[in-house]
C-alpha cells in the first residue's frame, strides 16, 4: 500500500519519481516565469518550473496518465514524441485533439508498449523553443542485451532570448537574419590566392546566381546550446567510479540546431538508436539531428573528467557537460573546428537560380505532365493536384534562367528521379551526397557514425517487399523562407490516405541545399540502409541536401497522425503533412 500510493505521481523538487508498478498517474504543470540562462534573460515556458521539465521514467506494460495542466495565456499542448499509442493521445492540436486551453488541464491515458529512450514536447506555436521539452526513460520488461552500472539522461538543447515568434519573423523577413559569418571581401582574396582569381571569381558568380551561400548551414545562429538546461559554464556534471560502464541517453531536444557528439579520451558504444537497439557499433563521434536519440555506453577507466561535447554542425559553440568521478571537475573546453561549407554537392537542380518548386506558376510550363513525376496516382494523393493554384513565383528571380527552353520538355524522363545518383553518392553507405562539404568525419580521424552502421539488434518479423511506394519531394527556397513537401505548404495539402496493415515505401527527395529531420508520429519508419531484416527502426530520419532516402511504413496504426520536418522553423512554414490511416475497404464496409 506504502508504495503503490508513492507511486501516483509523487514530483519533488521538479524531479518525478516512479517504482514501476503497473499503473500510474504523473502531473506536468506548464507555465511562465522570467529565467537566465547564459546570461540571456527572459520571460520562458516552464514545465513544472524547470527547463527542460522532469525525466517521466515509465515501464513497459504500464498504464499511465498523466494530467497537464496549462497555467499560459495561451493555447498549449504536450506530444509524446516517438511513442506508440491512441492518435487521440498523441497530443497535436488539430490533428488528434483540439489542444489545451489556459487554465484547463488534459489528461493523456495511454498503455506503454516499448521501451527505451524517447521525449516529450508541446506541438503549439512555437513553445518547444521556449522551453516546454522534456525527456522519457521507459524500462523494458525483459533485461537489455548490454549492460551499464549507471545512467544519465543528456538532453540537448539550443535557447535564445529572442522568443520563437520573433526569430521566425526574422528568418521571414531576411532568410539569412542569423547568418554571421558570410563571405567578405577577405574570405575572397584568401580563396582567390588558395583557389586562383578565376576559379573564386566563378563561384562567388555561381552562389550568386542561386541568390545563396555556402555559408547557409543553419537557418538560425546565437543561440546557447544546453546540456540539461545547463549552459557550458554551468557545467553539468554526471558522477562516476572508474572502470564502470556508463550508458548516456542522448536526446537532441533543439528546436533548430543539430550537433556532432564527442568524448575526448573514450570510445562510445552505440547500442540503441531512436529507443530501439542495434548491434553495438563502437565509435568516435555522431551527428545527432534534431529530434533523434542516441544510447551510448562509455567505460571512463581514469581518475579524471571526461567532458562531453555536442559541437554545432555551423561550428557556433558547444552544448557541454562533464563526467568525473568527483563533483566540481571539468576539463578544457577545446576550440572550435573550422566551419563547414556547403559546396555545389549539396545544390539539387531545384535549387539552382533561386528556383522553389514550392511556388512556381506550374501552367507557365508548356508541356509539362506532372503526373508523369508520380510512379501512379495510387501512389500519391498529389496526382490529381491543380499545380495551377501554386501561386507567388516571381521568375524573374530564376538568375538566367531561359523558359523558352522549357517548351516541349519531356518532363515523364524524369519519374523516379533520384537524386543521390545525381551526386554519385552511394544509397546505403553515404548519407551525404559525394563531395558534399556536410560529410562529417571525427577528430583525430576517428570512426563516425554513418546510417549505414545501424543494425537492429533482432530481425523485424513482417519484412517484405512493400505493397506502394510514395515519393515526397522536399521542396522549399531559403531565400523566401518557404518549405514544403511536394511543391506545396500544408495549409493546402491533401492529407496523405494510407491503409491499415499495408507496407508502404517513402522515398524521400531532398530538393532543398538544407537538411531535413523527417518525423513520423505514431508508426515506426524503419530505415532502408541496405540490411534487409536488420534495418532499424526509426521515428526521425535526416535527409541530407540532394540526396534520396527510402524508408518503408509498417501501417499498423488507425487514426489521424502527423508527418513533418522537425526543424521548427521548417514546419511552421509549410513541411507538414496530415496522415490519415483507414482500416482496409472489406472491413471499413463492415463497419
Amino acid at each position: 500500500m506504502y508504495l503503490s500510493s508513492i507511486k501516483r505521481g509523487l514530483l519533488v523538487a521538479g524531479c518525478l519519481m516512479s517504482f514501476g508498478a503497473l499503473a500510474g498517474t504523473y502531473d506536468l504543470v506548464i507555465d511562465q516565469q522570467r529565467l537566465a540562462i547564459d546570461g540571456k534573460a527572459k520571460n520562458a515556458m516552464t514545465l513544472n518550473g524547470g527547463i527542460p521539465g522532469p525525466t517521466l521514467r515509465f515501464t513497459e506494460g504500464e498504464e499511465v496518465t498523466i494530467n497537464v495542466t496549462n497555467k499560459l495565456d495561451v493555447d498549449s499542448s504536450i506530444h509524446w514524441h516517438g511513442l506508440l499509442l491512441p492518435y487521440t493521445q498523441d497530443g497535436v492540436p488539430g490533428i488528434s485533439f483540439p489542444g489545451i486551453k489556459p487554465g484547463e488541464t488534459f489528461s493523456y491515458r495511454f498503455p506503454i508498449v516499448q521501451a527505451g529512450t524517447y521525449w516529450y514536447h508541446s506541438h503549439s506555436g512555437f513553445q518547444e523553443q521556449e522551453g516546454v521539452y522534456g525527456s522519457i526513460v521507459i524500462e523494458p520488461k525483459k533485461r537489455e542485451p548490454f549492460k551499464f552500472d549507471r545512467e544519465y539522461v543528456v538532453m540537448l538543447s539550443d535557447w535564445s532570448a529572442e522568443t520563437g515568434e520573433q526569430i521566425f519573423s526574422n528568418l521571414k523577413g531576411q532568410s539569412d537574419y542569423y547568418n554571421y559569418n558570410q563571405q567578405t571581401v577577405g574570405t575572397f582574396f584568401r580563396d582567390a590566392k588558395e583557389n586562383g582569381f578565376a576559379a573564386t571569381v566563378r563561384d562567388r558568380l555561381d552562389w550568386g546566381g542561386m541568390r545563396m551561400m555556402p555559408t547557409d548551414i543553419a537557418d538560425v545562429s546565437g543561440y546557447s546550446f544546453l546540456v540539461n538546461g545547463k549552459a557550458p559554464d554551468d557545467n553539468w556534471t554526471g558522477l562516476f567510479e572508474p572502470g564502470e560502464r556508463v550508458r548516456l541517453r542522448f536526446i537532441n531536444g533543439s528546436a533548430m540546431s543539430y550537433f556532432d557528439v564527442r568524448i575526448p579520451g573514450l570510445k562510445m558504444t552505440v547500442v540503441q538508436a531512436d529507443g530501439n537497439s542495434v548491434q553495438p557499433v563502437t565509435v568516435d563521434e555522431f551527428r545527432i539531428a534534431v529530434a533523434e536519440t542516441y544510447d551510448v555506453i562509455v567505460q571512463p577507466k581514469e581518475d579524471r573528467a571526461f567532458s562531453i561535447l555536442a559541437e554545432s554542425i555551423d561550428r557556433s559553440g558547444f552544448a557541454r557537460g562533464t563526467l568525473a568521478p568527483r563533483e566540481g571537475m571539468k576539463a578544457d573546453l577545446p576550440a572550435l573546428r573550422e566551419r563547414p561549407l556547403l559546396t555545389m554537392a549539396d545544390m539539387s537542380m531545384a535549387s539552382m537560380g533561386g528556383m522553389d518548386h514550392g511556388a512556381m506558376g506550374h501552367g507557365d510550363m508548356a508541356g509539362m505532365d506532372h503526373s508523369r513525376m508520380m510512379a501512379s496516382a495510387e501512389d500519391s494523393q498529389m496526382a490529381e493536384m491543380d499545380h495551377s493554384q501554386m501561386q507567388g513565383m516571381d521568375h524573374s528571380q530564376m538568375a538566367g534562367m531561359d523558359h523558352s527552353q522549357m517548351k516541349g520538355m519531356d518532363h515523364s524522363q524524369m519519374a523516379g528521379m533520384d537524386h543521390s545518383q545525381m551526386s554519385a553518392a552511394n544509397p546505403h553507405n553515404s548519407d551525404y551526397a559525394s563531395g558534399s562539404g556536410l560529410t562529417p568525419s571525427a577528430a583525430n580521424g576517428g570512426k563516425f557514425l554513418v546510417y549505414g552502421d545501424l543494425k537492429a539488434m533482432t530481425p523485424f518479423e513482417d519484412y517484405r517487399a512493400p505493397d506502394r511506394e510514395i515519393e515526397l519531394r522536399l521542396t522549399g527556397n531559403m531565400e523566401r523562407y518557404f518549405w514544403s513537401i511536394n511543391g506545396i505548404k500544408f495549409s493546402d495539402a491533401e492529407p496523405i490516405r494510407l491503409t491499415h496493415g499495408e507496407r508502404v515505401r517513402i522515398k524521400f527527395v531532398n530538393d532543398t541545399m538544407m537538411m531535413h529531420p523527417m518525423h513520423l508520429h505514431g508508426m515506426w519508419m524503419q530505415l532502408d540502409k541496405g540490411n534487409g531484416r536488420f534495418n532499424p527502426l526509426k521515428h526521425v530520419v535526416n535527409v541530407a541536401p540532394n540526396t534520396t532516402l527510402t524508408v518503408d511504413v509498417p501501417v499498423d496504426a488507425l487514426g489521424e497522425w502527423a508527418f513533418h520536418c522537425h526543424l521548427m522553423y521548417h514546419m511552421a512554414s509549410g513541411m507538414f503533412r496530415k496522415v490519415i490511416v483507414e482500416p482496409p475497404a472489406a472491413q471499413a464496409t463492415a463497419l
